[in-house]
């Protein structure tokens, strides 16, 4: 990577806060450690050190995205604190090339007793601009806030979604080279936040972004790199796919702790029985039926996975209506998949759902077993095998690769163990579409042009 070609460089960055049990105790870290030194004593810390980050590095190109996720107190925004100069690093270097504008914590450089329109003014000569650039702007900064004659009252009295609109407005017209957003657009009504993104996506084509979201579906979308923060340090960063799957797997952990590890098994085909057709099914299957089942489908049994083991995915298949095995689809043709399970311990309500993603990871559409068999569940016991079944209509898609994500659980949608999650069960691949935009197509019923 050239010095050109860079446009955040973070090298071994850290940042601790002193916290002290009492105020006096500030007092005595004040006074008391400069009189130990001179006396040439041991000296004594009256404070605990809490570390909001430790040796972070990273980089990001110019015109490269990169999306932050974390839980909360991981440590995103005192990076990206950091990364906009409004907070000083503890240790580490940040070197940044270019005019940055942030849109961080709401109403964050704003001055609640000014009116919008001076905050305007005042916002953007801190990012830079002069008072004549400002002016030349404002017709267009106030049209894209779109909040009226609010632009002339103070921000104190603005809603949380006019302070989101009055700050990327004016973002939005400082002709930055890198943009670095805080969560910010969780707040605001649908058409401004299409509104937004029309403006990244553009922005995107020259600019660099940092973008800090808990929706990973967002960071899929728009993210050539992920950087997963975990108490204040770098656990995983790379390919978006990647990254967030393992951020998935440490979020379920952290529900119902540590996943159980399989032990490889042979690579050998897998059996999946035939089940009598509905739109959604969980059967029970006997171990004559399970091992003399007539369907073959094959995945990767050492596939990444993760879940507390105690029921088993043993197979996973996508079948046509006649029952055979299918390693591509058109699109528009009713599909069977079908997940064979057995259990490793007893289980009172199984769960079997599945995730239809892109090459991006993104989610296309899901389902489970859950609502219908909320009423009347399965229950299992140690050594049973059973099936789930969902048939459907395949949508339209565009040209590509496909994977399907499997997971069983028990319990409930809002509260449930998840047992075992892999996340690339089985991939297939689109071969022909109408498709040119968007996730699906949906089939027309009919499409007129006509003279009025």
């Amino acid at each position: 990577m050239s010095s050109d070609d860079l446009a955040i460089r973070v090298q071994n960055l850290s940042k601790c806060y002193e916290i002290y049990d009492r105020p006096q105790d500030r007092l005595k870290q004040s006074i008391r450690p400069r009189l130990q030194r001179l006396a040439r004593r041991e000296v004594q810390k009256y404070y605990r050190e809490f570390w909001a980050l430790r040796d972070v590095s990273f980089a990001a190109n110019r015109g490269e995205t990169v999306g932050i996720i974390g839980r909360n107190g991981s440590g995103k925004s005192t990076l990206l604190q950091i990364i906009c100069g409004t907070l000083s690093p503890s240790s580490g270097t940040v070197e940044t090339n270019g005019r940055v504008a942030a849109l961080l914590e709401l109403g964050s450089g704003f001055n609640p007793e000014f009116t919008g329109r001076e905050n305007v003014y005042m916002n953007g000569a801190v990012l830079g601009l002069t008072q004549n650039e400002i002016k030349a702007r404002f017709d267009e900064i106030a049209a894209f806030a779109d909040i009226g004659d609010f632009l002339d009252q103070p921000v104190k009295t603005y809603s949380s979604g006019m302070l989101v609109r009055l700050a990327f407005a004016v973002i939005a017209h400082v002709e930055a080279d890198i943009l670095i957003i805080d969560e910010a657009l969780s707040v605001g009504d649908v058409f401004f936040v299409q509104k937004c993104m029309r403006f990244l996506r553009k922005f995107m084509e020259r600019g660099t972004v940092l973008f800090v979201s808990h929706d990973t579906g967002a960071v899929l979308n728009l993210c050539q790199t992920a950087i997963w923060l975990h108490k204040g340090q770098i656990e995983a960063q790379g390919a978006p796919k990647t990254v967030t799957e393992k951020y998935l797997e440490k979020l379920y952990e952290s529900q119902q702790g540590q996943s159980v590890k399989l032990a490889p098994k042979e690579e050998t085909p897998n059996l999946i029985s035939k089940a009598s057709s509905r739109d959604l099914r969980l059967d029970l299957v006997n171990q004559t039926e399970y091992r003399n089942a007539i369907e073959l489908f094959s995945f990767d049994p050492n596939g990444a996975c993760f879940g507390k083991m105690g029921i088993l995915i043993d197979a996973v298949g996508l079948f046509d209506e006649a029952g055979s095995s299918l390693s591509w689809v058109v699109g528009g043709e009713p599909v069977s998949l079908r997940v064979q399970c057995r259990a490793v311990q007893d289980a009172f309500s199984p769960i079997v759902g599945f995730m239809l993603k892109d090459r991006l990871g993104q989610v296309v559409f899901a389902d489970n077993t859950y609502l219908t068999y909320a009423l009347r569940p399965i229950a299992v016991t140690v050594g049973e095998c059973f099936q789930a079944r969902f048939d459907f209509v395949m949508p339209v898609m565009p040209l590509g690769d496909y994977t399907v994500a499997v997971a069983v659980a028990e319990g409930t949608q809002a509260e449930h163990v998840q047992h075992h999650w892999i996340h690339e069960a089985i991939a297939f691949k689109v071969h022909s579409s109408s498709v040119c935009h968007g996730l699906i197509g949906v089939p027309m019923t009919n499409i007129e042009l006509s003279r009025s």
